[in-house]
């Protein structure tokens, strides 16, 4: 068994053709027979059934067919390992992101990254965590920035940033002049809330004492909506305190702590650590090191925390 037998049985078992698979690998359908007839030797078993019209993988062909893609995986992975060795970073890097973390939080690294290493090109995969999550698990993304706690297997997670999710007001809001506010004075205000994500379902159990009478004016998917209907007098809001920093500098919103409360976001760096990691994602993971240690010299315990008076 070797990994060009396994790399034309791959072929024919996703083209369901020996045809087929000889002409994308430029091979004759004999030689491909001759390649998956020595494969079925060695296991002991009929790798497909070809009495239809369409070539189908037996049981045993299927459970090869798993193992041989892992390893023509781990193949390419040695090699790229052995080639990168004393190189210069270079080549794609698939990172994968929701919208504000984009916007507000790694922007930064992104520029200090590119200064670093010109040849990396960076490809931006953006969705909710738990697709973020998932892209990674398969393989289609490097490297995801989510919202932690995460606990799927063979992942690994490294903390990289923490931010306080406070209410937003405009700045000529009756709240606007205090230094803090209650669960229970956000209740009395048109709320502008994200519709899905972590924070609403932070923001849904902390309102959970006064969700029959508090009013829900607008459920907004952008973080950039929501700030600006907030600015425009709509309602008012609960959002990270980086991403709204940029309008509170301008004047135009007043980020205010809750009273008695503190709630933390806290994003991870998220790889799989059964997976050989690209040169590329190698110095991106060391940069985003680099910059959550400049930023956030202590190290966060937990995604959200609440204590209450």
């Amino acid at each position: 068994m070797d990994y060009d037998q396994l790399a034309s049985f791959i072929e024919v078992a996703k083209l369901q053709s020996f045809s087929r698979a000889a002409e994308k690998i430029y091979r004759t359908q004999p030689a491909i027979s001759a390649q998956v007839r020595l494969l079925e030797q060695e296991c002991g078993e009929k790798l497909f059934d070809r009495s239809g019209k369409k070539v189908q993988l037996t049981p045993a062909g299927e459970i090869l067919l798993r193992y041989a893609e892992q390893l023509l995986a781990l193949q390419k992975e040695a090699l790229q390992a052995i080639a990168e060795l004393n190189q210069t970073p270079r080549g794609k890097l698939y990172i994968g992101a929701n919208e504000a973390t984009c916007l507000y939080v790694l922007p930064q690294t992104f520029a200090h990254f590119r200064q670093l290493y010109p040849l990396v090109q960076i490809s931006i995969y953006r969705n909710f965590s738990h697709k973020i999550l998932q892209k990674v698990q398969e393989g289609a993304v490097d490297l995801g920035i989510v919202t932690l706690p995460q606990n799927a297997t063979n992942i690994e997670v490294m903390p990289v940033f923490r931010d306080e999710v406070q209410v937003v007001v405009p700045k000529d809001h009756p709240l606007a002049k205090n230094k803090s506010v209650t669960v229970e004075e956000v209740a009395q205000h048109p709320l502008i809330l994200p519709k899905t994500g972590h924070t609403r379902v932070v923001i849904d159990r902390l309102l959970r004492d006064f969700r029959d009478h508090i009013q829900i004016s607008m459920e907004l998917a952008s973080v950039e909506t929501q700030k600006k209907f907030v600015g425009a007098g709509l309602g008012i809001s609960l959002i990270n305190r980086a991403y709204a920093e940029p309008e509170v500098a301008a004047g135009v919103l007043k980020l205010i702590p809750l009273e008695g409360e503190r709630i933390y976001r806290e994003l991870g760096l998220i790889y799989r650590r059964d997976r050989y990691l690209s040169l590329p994602a190698k110095v991106f993971l060391q940069a985003v090191q680099d910059a959550a240690k400049a930023t956030q010299p202590k190290k966060a315990t937990s995604t959200t925390k609440t204590k209450t008076r």
